[in-house]
């Protein structure tokens, strides 16, 4: 990944209420984030680069329509228009904390990136590159071919639940991502500004010709 109205009925379940949320005001809308409370590491390392004010400014430097909208590199903060970046990073990596089927790519996921599986086989998250999925729906039998290679990559430890299939069918997300990379928290206000954003223009980088940027992030209690 690095470089990389809903119906109530279809909607899974979301946090418990004492999860903590993060709001991130961006120059096209408000969008809040809950996390998830069994993702610890990117969870905490994520609350403490809000306090740090690290999202501020930075820009979603890359979109890409029906599928996910990705920021955290730091070269975006001072960018030049049409300049290409998302290749910086934080210093440090997180362990993976894949939790499949609780999390998944659902529409609204917010997920770390991370460096492919050839220079990074144990899949560990940057440490401050993430994306909101937006995604697309799936028709049964794509879901069904995903599946067998999910179970094939993850020896038969990991396959799509019912609850799963259903959502990717009837409202979308990216199911190719699942057991690849750690989903640790959702959109729970503000799905509406993410699907302006990943509707945006972009270049031949993914980059938004018109610059998207993160206003500032801040934890709510």
């Amino acid at each position: 990944m690095k470089r990389f109205l809903l119906f109530a009925v279809l909607l899974l379940p979301l946090c418990t209420a004492k999860a903590k949320t993060v709001l991130i005001e961006t120059t096209m809308g408000n969008i809040r984030i809950a996390l998830y409370d069994d993702t610890p590491q990117h969870r905490d390392n994520f609350l403490k680069l809000v306090e740090e004010h690290y999202y501020d400014s930075l820009l979603f430097h890359r979109v890409i329509h029906n599928f996910m909208i990705q920021t955290g590199s730091p070269d975006s903060r001072h960018a030049e228009p049409g300049e290409a970046v998302g290749h910086k990073d934080k210093d440090y990596t997180i362990e993976a904390e894949i939790r499949l089927p609780q999390h998944f790519h659902k529409r609204g996921a917010v997920a770390a990136a991370r460096e492919g599986d050839r220079t990074n086989p144990e899949r560990r998250s940057s440490g401050g590159q993430f994306y909101i999925v937006w995604g697309t729906t799936y028709s049964t039998l794509t879901l069904e071919r995903l599946n067998l290679k999910l179970d094939s990559l993850s020896h038969g430890t990991m396959s799509f639940s019912e609850e799963m299939t259903d959502y990717y069918r009837k409202v979308g997300g990216s199911p190719h991502l699942d057991g690849q990379y750690t989903v640790f928290g959702e959109v729970v206000e503000g799905l509406d500004v993410v699907d302006k954003i990943q509707q945006v223009y972009t270049d031949d980088y993914h980059r938004p010709v018109d610059d998207v940027r993160i206003i500032r992030a801040i934890i709510e209690e």
